[in-house]
């Protein structure tokens, strides 16, 4: 019999576990502004990201599970310092996020072993073939999300007012929004550049961002820097070396044998 591969927690205060009536968590990892060492002391809240294999009546029975969402704050009250914001994906649907670029969902690819809370074969095995998932897909995806977080600080998207009105009061713009959108910026014309990101993120660029976090940069700079980084990540899209697009049927192959595998040990 196949054995499955191994899973374990490692030693982290935050952890919370996936319940297991859904399936196996088979990876997890930071994923907020802490991976991208930009955090800004007091201040940031915990983001982490898992996948699971689900049980299959979540796949091929009745019952329906794409995602475990965990907050250690009730739905609608924001989190802060030493919150944990947990989303755990079934594989199946963070590999078709991954597929279509998803620069959100792509982060777990590229965060060093420090960073990992809940390994496995496959994590490892993902981790070890960020290849698998990438193609050009993501020089859209990452522009849309750079201008997702501009029209938000420009109170041009959703709600007028930014839920962050003290980061406004004090330097006069949502600086969050303007960081997230030049940090995306920076790691789509890396990704499409080499096929990799950097976590945490290299110098002097993370002084910068830092410091645009913390007011020290005005909302011009943010702008003028996000623009070229469009402008760049727009040309990537058809200079890039990774592929068109992704290799969909290896992707659905892989994602056959790996339930087959997991399914064949836990369930006989």
């Amino acid at each position: 019999m196949t054995q499955p591969a191994a899973s374990f927690l490692l030693d982290n205060e935050k952890a919370h576990p996936l319940p297991a009536e859904f399936g196996r968590e088979v990876f997890r990892c930071q994923v907020g502004s802490g991976i991208h060492g930009v955090t800004i002391g007091g201040y940031d809240d915990r983001d982490e990201m898992g996948m699971c294999i689900e049980r299959p009546e979540y796949v091929v029975g009745l019952a329906k599970f794409e995602q475990y969402i965990y907050r250690t704050q009730a739905e609608g009250v924001r989190s802060g310092y030493g919150d944990l914001d947990l989303v755990v994906y079934s594989l199946r649907k963070w590999t078709r996020l991954a597929l279509a670029g998803n620069p959100t969902v792509l982060i777990p690819l590229f965060v060093p072993a420090s960073e990992v809370v809940v390994d496995s074969d496959v994590g490892r095995g993902i981790r070890a073939h960020p290849e698998r998932f990438l193609s050009r897909l993501t020089a859209d995806r990452f522009i849309g999300y750079m201008v997702a977080q501009r029209e938000q600080m420009l109170g041009l998207r959703g709600k007028k007012h930014t839920n962050r009105p003290e980061l406004v009061q004090v330097h006069g713009f949502d600086t969050k929004f303007a960081y997230h959108m030049v940090r995306l910026g920076l790691q789509g014309v890396e990704l499409l550049t080499t096929g990799r990101i950097t976590l945490p993120m290299p110098e002097p660029d993370r002084t910068w961002l830092r410091e645009l976090r913390e007011g020290k940069r005005a909302m011009v700079d943010a702008l003028n820097r996000a623009v070229a980084l469009e402008t760049e990540l727009r040309a990537l899209r058809n200079s890039s070396g990774l592929p068109d697009k992704p290799d969909y049927d290896r992707a659905n192959k892989w994602l056959i044998a790996t339930y087959q595998r997991e399914w064949r040990h836990s369930y006989g």
